[in-house]
Parts: structure tokens; C-alpha cells; sequence
């Protein structure tokens, strides 16, 4: 999770992308829980590799870890110089049984790891292979090739970025050998290359397909996967207690914060509000909305409001990043 987030700016230029809170929690958090429930067991660690986040950020994602009964290890990749090197961050924790995992992307899936096989990689068809890495097998599910961004069609089995390593060190040696005989293309090293290594050593990769790959990439794909994530857990018990309702109706399902205020408005569906945020005189429909936010008069849908925003505008669409006032 060492990038910069650019394309879901202005709302990464304060908290990096896997902190952005969908449903009331973290991006990062809620991957960690969905990969901690395939385990089915305990992970003895968690190595989170980041750039210059500040020890504030630092401290979340050991209490992430912790959350699920793990060590949290914190590694830096100070230069963006591709997947493999940013892997290769975290070397003293590729030893053993290994999960990777980019920490941008969740998923819903209903299998438990398969802990006997070499390798496994998630995947996930889609309908637009070109824009991404993906896989062709044969009729046991076995990759007999790696494909990235393929011009013409060979395969709709898209790698979602989460991969399982039973002997993490195989995984390290085809790193290294990757940045010691600089074998890269524009200036960065890709995980994909280190696959296709271990894969012409005779590592067999198998697949596991997850039943839905949910995005958060950009604006319109986080406030998707919130709507996806809210409806996946629309019988849970997504309101805090502690709200206030004035002359108001929330439409299910909606996550609500701690100490939110809502006056005169409708919320919902699919709308999460963080703690502290108050709205007022609003209609607003599938969207996120982060802590300590004041909004009045204003009607949005497919939105995504940050921290500390003061929003009174009556645009239909917007993403604001935090400590913004719109008046």
C-alpha cells in the first residue's frame, strides 16, 4: 500500500487510499478481515509495506492488525519502482506461508485456502481483459500462462492482486533475481515477471475464483464498493446507537457514525456517514461521508465528502477532500 493514490485524489492527498473508510471501516481493515476468514486460522503476522505515511498512520495499521490476533510489522518502499520491489520491502517476512495483497482491492468469496497446494492465485472473470493482468489454465485450473494488459483477447480471468505462497522464500529468491539483473520495464519491477519465473521452475499455480472483485481505484469505483459492502451486510448492525434523528428518514441499508446528527433530510440507501458529521436540510443517496462533515442544504448521489468538510452547495455530484468548506 505504498502508492500515492493518485487517482482517487483529492481525498488521498490527506489519508492514504486503504485508510479511506468504506462502510464505517478501513479499506485495509476490511481486506485483512475477509483474507484472515479464508485462512480459517491465525496469522502469525502482518507486514504492511508503505511509503512516508507518518506514525499516526503507522499506529492504525498495527491496531488492524491486532484486531484479528496478529503481530503488525510496518516495512518502507521509498521509491515507486513496481510490485516486485515493493514485495521484496518486506523480505524478513517472506519466509513460510505467505499471503501478497494489494490493499486497494476486497472481494467476497466462499472457500477456505487450500493450504496443500504451491501456489494459488485469486481470480475473477471480467469483461475487459485488456486493462488487466490475467491468467490462462488448463481443464484441472492449473496457470499455464501470465498475461498483462493482453491487446488481443486470450483470457477473461483477471488476477485481482492476492496471491498464496506456501514457501515465501521461493517468492523472495524470484524477486531478487529480478532486481539484481534489473530486469524490468520502465523502470519497474512487476510481480507478474516473478510469476512466470516460478512458474518455468515447475511451481505450480493453482486458481481460486472469488464470487465478486470490488474496486477502489477511483471516486465512482469506492462509492460502488460501499454500496456493494452495505448491501452484503444490510442485516447487521450498521447504526450507532448514539445518532440523533430530527424529522428525517434513513433508507436502509446505511451505515451511520457515532454522534451523527441528521435534521430535515432523507439519507439513503446505500449511504455511509462517519462519526461526529452532522446534515441538515439534505437529500443524499449512494455515497460516503467522512467524519466531523457539515452539510446543509444540499441534494448528491454517487459522492464521495472527507474529513472535516463544510459542504452548502447544490452541485449533484462531487468529491471533496478534507478540510474543505463549499459554502
Amino acid at each position: 500500500m505504498a502508492g500515492k493514490g493518485k487517482r482517487m485524489r483529492p481525498h488521498t492527498l490527506t489519508v492514504p487510499k486503504p485508510l479511506i473508510k468504506i462502510a464505517g471501516k478501513p479499506i485495509v481493515s476490511r481486506l485483512v478481515e475477509s483474507i484472515s476468514q479464508i485462512c480459517n486460522e491465525k496469522i502469525e503476522e502482518i507486514a504492511f509495506i508503505i511509503g512516508d505515511f507518518g506514525k499516526d498512520v503507522e499506529q492504525d495499521l498495527l491496531k488492524i492488525a491486532e484486531a484479528v490476533g496478529s503481530k503488525g510489522r510496518i516495512y518502507y518502499q521509498n521509491e515507486a519502482l513496481g510490485t516486485a520491489h515493493a514485495v521484496l520491502c518486506a523480505a524478513p517476512s517472506l519466509e513460510g506461508e505467505v499471503v501478497v495483497a494489494f490493499a486497494d482491492t476486497l472481494f467476497r468469496a466462499d472457500f477456505r485456502l487450500d493450504r496443500t497446494k504451491d501456489s494459488i492465485i485469486w481470480v475473477h472473470k471480467v469483461e475487459n481483459p485488456q486493462n488487466f493482468g490475467v491468467v490462462k489454465t488448463n481443464e484441472n485450473n492449473i496457470i499455464t500462462d501470465f498475461f498483462e494488459k493482453p491487446t488481443t483477447f486470450v483470457s477473461d480471468l483477471a488476477i485481482i492482486g492476492i496471491y498464496y505462497f506456501k514457501d515465501g522464500k521461493n517468492l523472495k529468491n524470484e524477486l531478487q533475481f529480478l532486481i539484481d539483473n534489473n530486469i524490468c520495464k520502465n523502470n519497474e519491477y512487476q510481480l507478474t515477471d516473478a510469476l512466470e519465473n516460478m512458474k518455468n521452475k515447475k511451481l505450480v499455480f493453482s486458481t481460486e475464483k472469488v464470487d465478486e472483485w470490488l474496486d477502489c481505484g477511483n471516486k465512482d469505483a469506492t462509492v460502488y464498493t460501499n454500496q456493494r459492502i452495505l448491501d452484503i451486510h444490510k442485516n447487521e448492525k450498521l447504526i450507532d446507537d448514539s445518532y440523533q434523528l430530527h424529522n428525517s428518514v434513513i433508507i436502509n441499508p446505511c451505515y451511520i457514525g457515532k454522534n451523527v446528527r441528521i435534521k430535515n433530510s432523507v439519507i439513503g440507501p446505500f449511504v455511509s456517514v462517519c462519526d461526529n458529521t452532522s446534515i441538515e436540510n439534505a437529500i443524499i443517496s449512494n455515497s460516503i461521508i467522512q467524519s466531523n462533515a457539515v452539510l446543509s442544504n444540499v441534494n448528491i448521489d454517487n459522492s464521495m465528502i472527507g474529513n472535516y468538510v463544510e459542504y452548502k452547495l447544490k452541485y449533484n455530484e462531487v468529491s471533496i477532500g478534507d478540510y474543505t468548506i463549499l459554502s
